[in-house]
């Protein structure tokens, strides 16, 4: 976190953290995947500058990538804390899930924010834990109890969105990452819960007719499958 000395030697104007915090980043797993990330970009740049055809498919076929499983298990030691902290996750989530494509903006990501929230909508029908809904200007405000937790998130309305371009969506989609993760985590262990497999089955037919919840196919350990209600 940003720390605030008495004696600010390098100016105003610098933001400073403590020695012991920036140490311990510097063990961080995806910094240097990051690293790794950014020699591999290199590495393109320079095939296609040599016209490398063979070399340049190869990289793309190898990128580095990385996961933050382990910043999730460190930032939440037990479910119910994870469970706590998902009005800020689903609420970024069904954000994202409502807005449109564009260059800021991966389409593959905003798929996967409408599925991790379908995904917890239908658990939250299947275990009637809906507790309370409210309509507001901002959208609908819903409030279920999971694990003894009450939990909060705002669903905007399902209408055309125009983007402002004063917003930083490279921030916001850092925090949307981490998020997702989050939600997968948290659905997976909700569904295991209930005896049914994850990830749930989408028929593509009802999904691709706006279907909702109907389209999500729900099937058990010992069964072939039965259609969400």
């Amino acid at each position: 976190y940003p720390r605030d000395p008495k004696k600010k030697v390098k100016g105003r104007d610098k933001t400073y953290y403590a020695t012991k915090d920036i140490l311990f980043l510097l063990h961080e797993p995806v910094l240097e995947k990051l690293r790794e990330m950014k020699a591999h970009r290199k590495k393109i740049v320079k095939a296609k500058a040599r016209k490398d055809k063979f070399k340049v498919k190869i990289l793309h076929e190898n990128k580095p990538f990385y996961l933050l499983d382990h910043l999730v298990k460190e930032r939440f030691p037990t479910f119910v804390d994870a469970v706590r902290d998902m009005d800020d996750a689903l609420s970024m989530a069904t954000l994202f899930a409502n807005l449109p494509s564009t260059e800021s903006i991966d389409p593959k990501r905003v798929r996967n924010c409408r599925r991790l929230c379908l995904e917890f909508c239908n658990y939250v029908v299947k275990a009637g834990a809906l507790k309370k809904v409210f309509l507001s200007i901002k959208g609908c405000y819903f409030q279920a109890q999971i694990e003894g937790q009450l939990v909060t998130w705002l669903a905007p309305y399902e209408f055309g969105q125009e983007l402002p371009s004063d917003v930083d969506y490279r921030v916001m989609m850092t925090f949307l990452e981490f998020y997702e993760t989050q939600l997968h985590f948290v659905n997976f262990r909700l569904y295991t819960a209930l005896g049914l497999k994850y990830p749930p089955r989408i028929d593509d037919k009802l999904d691709g007719l706006h279907a909702g919840l109907r389209a999500i196919v729900l099937e058990g350990k010992d069964q072939t499958g039965a259609e969400a209600e």
